[in-house]
């Protein structure tokens, strides 16, 4: 039987762990769901369809893509107690990372 003084406290890093893995199981899905919508509009239908249409850099969408996937591997992996202020701002590169690349593909049918 466990009291409250026995729980165990969180440790430190706890949080930036959960955001950071719930970044990167949420990026395929979001990429996904982006890309659907964007195909879903009238112009980004003609746009896949004929071609020909304003296209978004795809060295933007790469490097954000690479960005968001690099800093959360990093946050997931970092150790929690060195340096967390490196984790903290690998995770908001990431989630940053993300919002940019999910934006740039929701603007392709814009």
């Amino acid at each position: 039987m466990t009291t409250a003084n026995s729980a165990r406290p969180p440790a430190p890093g706890h949080a930036l762990t959960r955001w950071s893995a719930w970044g990167l199981a949420l990026l395929i899905p979001s990429v996904l769901a982006a890309a659907l919508a964007a195909l879903s509009t009238y112009r980004g239908g003609r746009c896949f369809e004929y071609g020909g249409c304003h296209q978004v850099p795809g060295t933007l969408v790469y490097g954000s893509l690479v960005t968001a996937v690099a800093a959360g591997l990093a946050a997931l992996l970092w150790p929690r107690r060195h340096r967390p202020g490196a984790r903290t701002c690998a995770v908001l590169l990431q989630w940053s990372a993300q919002v940019l690349l999910v934006l740039l593909i929701l603007g392709y049918g814009g």
